[in-house]
């Protein structure tokens, strides 16, 4: 059996994992799931007081669950989701990791993609540069949009009043759609010549709004180092919140499954 590191995205906490956990620990496996800086409260408490996470960096991020996995007792599976599969991309690049999954992964730089469907999704972060400096979120109108365009208006409430969180605007500022027009290498580049990193499945929802497929099999076909594995993978019909909305047993099984097979 398998350790198996579960990296969450911006606007939810590792809550956003409570049916996976379960799910893997029932196949044997030990998952952990942790939090980013800042963000190891609950989802409520973070609403009514979100400015410890305004200041958060992604290199202390990086930092801080680059300590969780070295001190793990084997290298494990990393499963990461929206800017959590950015995250998965910069440990797996940096050696971490037996193998990776992404699922509607935020771009590192360099990915060029930018959607209609994503600019609607970013706008309500970037239409006002003080969010730069503050933890920024969406109403549930526009979570709907971005993240639960697949689901009726009330089942993404519902996602809404149990998952969602403002996250640090700076990231979407600073590593969003306005990362590739920065000189010099952001905190989000990765080597994608690195001939060293384990091998990274991308899965994407063929209907997610803010991280389309076209997004996911760009910074996928942009890793060219011929000795490692590179796959993507596309479920049709489904949107961002593919990890939580009905069907997720299949993305899961399709996670796990190839990681497993894969895993070095």
């Amino acid at each position: 059996m398998s350790t198996i590191v579960l990296i969450h995205g911006l606007w939810v906490t590792p809550r956003s994992w409570e049916q996976w956990i379960p799910y893997y620990e029932a196949k044997g496996h030990t998952v952990v799931a942790p939090a980013y800086p800042g963000f190891d409260v609950e989802v409520e408490a973070l609403r009514a007081d979100p400015t410890p996470i305004a200041k958060v960096t992604v290199p202390e991020t990086v930092a801080h669950l680059e300590k969780i996995i070295t001190g793990l007792p084997e290298k494990p599976i990393l499963i990461g989701h929206s800017f959590g599969g950015t995250l998965t991309q910069l440990l797996l690049d940096r050696g971490h990791g037996a193998a990776g999954v992404v699922v509607g992964s935020a771009p590192p730089e360099g990915i060029r993609v930018t959607p209609p469907s994503q600019i609607k999704s970013l706008f309500p972060i970037l239409n006002n540069p003080a969010k730069r400096h503050q933890a920024a979120g969406f109403t549930p109108e526009q979570w709907h949009y971005a993240f639960c365009n697949t689901l009726s208006a009330e089942q993404s409430r519902a996602a809404y009043d149990r998952y969602a969180i403002p996250a640090p605007g700076s990231w979407v500022w600073a590593y969003g759609l306005l990362a590739n027009f920065k000189p010099g290498r952001q905190d989000t580049w990765v080597d994608f010549h690195n001939n060293e990193r384990a091998p990274l499945l991308f899965i994407a929802g063929g209907a997610d709004h803010i991280m389309p497929p076209s997004v996911n099999r760009s910074n996928a076909h942009h890793y060219k180092a011929p000795d490692t594995v590179t796959e993507y993978h596309e479920f049709p019909g489904r949107s961002h919140w593919t990890c939580g909305e009905s069907g997720w047993e299949a993305v899961a099984d399709k996670a796990l499954d190839w990681a497993l097979r894969h895993a070095r």
